[in-house]
């Protein structure tokens, strides 16, 4: 049986290719994306859209690259493209947002680029900023939709506070979204104002409960540091350990999945954590040495995050109660992440505010922090519920 037959689902980049490709005829297209972007079969969509007739104009790059090769938070430079000899501009270098002289000349911009579902995975905003541009510059803007890949069911977190905005996260939504990418594209447009003349390539065959590996599609890791969706299902929570100074595991072969420091006593850990019974998940003590990032060349002590349901497990406020039982075992120890140049901790702004970061530093119950959150994710599912694409 070939690729093509166990697929249950068509991406966005299928649906373009197999029935949509009148969307594109005749423009001059520039297209934003990273090696995620390939067809069920795996070609890329570079060469796809090329052999498919599209006039490529140019090539942008998110975070990481285009072809997503450099660590997190590194710029990355403009290039050509060695194969198709297209440039391949940078939108995380020295500037976010595409200029007008990096759109000369282009029609249309297509964003085909998976996410991870959280709202401080940087390729969102790569998109809403590339979305302003487009309506700026008259330019129409295409988002070839691919799965969320931690389901569309659910919403987590607290919804970002005014004040809180950054590039890893520039609106008011929920930290983890319950949409994909081409639903965001629409909320953005219409609820947020950017106006532009976008259109979205649905998916076809995708259900809002289906975990990404139920897709039939091939994973390419979205990030350097996204390598599986092991990871991408605890990220959510643990990406939040990156407000601390405790390592997230980059650096080992289970980023985000490890959790330790130096300091830490990996058993007494665990077991406070499994005391707390939190479903889906339990906690394995271990030992592991970054080779890079946080206490890079350093033992570190902690636990390994082992998910046993994905379906009952909620990554946001295991993640709260790691911190908080790391901070009670180590408080002489345990540091908040220093200040932005502009002033707000990192913590603040992946959780997008900073209620939660006194609370915890108060003793407040996490149940109790959870359940504040409440309301807000309430108005947030009412908000989003106009702007779904699947039942």
């Amino acid at each position: 049986m070939t690729v093509s037959t166990m697929t249950r689902v068509m991406s966005g980049l299928d649906t373009l290719l197999d029935t949509r490709l009148d969307a594109l005829r005749g423009l001059r297209v520039g297209l934003i994306s990273n090696p995620t972007g390939v067809t069920a079969d795996v070609r890329p969509n570079l060469d796809a859209l090329r052999g498919a007739g599209v006039n490529l104009v140019a090539l942008y790059g998110p975070e990481h690259g285009f072809a997503s090769h450099v660590q997190d938070g590194l710029e990355v430079g403009h290039a050509v493209d060695g194969r198709s000899g297209l440039p391949v501009y940078s939108l995380y270098g020295t500037t976010r947002k595409p200029t007008p002289d990096m759109l000369q000349g282009v029609d249309a911009l297509v964003f085909d680029i998976q996410d991870a579902g959280v709202r401080f995975y940087t390729y969102l905003w790569t998109m809403a900023l590339c979305m302003q541009a487009a309506a700026e510059n008259g330019i129409r803007f295409v988002v070839l939709d691919r799965p969320n890949p931690i389901t569309g069911t659910r919403a987590e977190g607290p919804v970002l506070e005014p004040g809180y905005e950054s590039y890893v996260g520039m609106y008011p939504v929920a930290l983890r979204l319950g949409l994909t990418v081409g639903e965001l594209a629409r909320l953005v447009n219409d609820h947020f104002g950017v106006g532009a003349d976008l259109a979205v390539v649905p998916l076809e065959g995708w259900r809002r409960e289906m975990w990404y590996d139920e897709t039939g599609l091939p994973w390419v890791g979205p990030s350097p540091n996204l390598p599986s969706l092991d990871t991408a299902i605890v990220y959510p929570g643990t990406c939040l350990i990156e407000g601390t100074n405790l390592s997230e595991g980059r650096g080992t072969t289970r980023p985000f999945e490890l959790i330790g420091a130096p300091w830490l006593d990996g058993f007494a850990l665990a077991e406070a954590l499994n005391d707390l019974d939190l479903a889906g998940v339990r906690f394995r003590p271990t030992v592991f040495i970054p080779t890079f990032s946080k206490h890079a060349g350093e033992t570190c002590y902690g636990v390994q995050a082992h998910v046993t349901d994905r379906d009952q497990f909620m990554p946001v406020p295991a993640a709260l109660h790691l911190i908080a039982a790391a901070r009670s075992q180590s408080p002489g120890q345990f540091a908040w992440a220093s200040h932005f140049p502009e002033g707000t901790r990192p913590f603040d702004q992946l959780i997008g505010n900073r209620t939660v970061r006194h609370q915890l530093d108060e003793g407040t119950p996490v149940d109790e922090i959870v359940a504040s959150w409440t309301a807000g994710l309430d108005r947030w599912a009412t908000l989003i519920a106009p702007y779904r694409l699947y039942a």
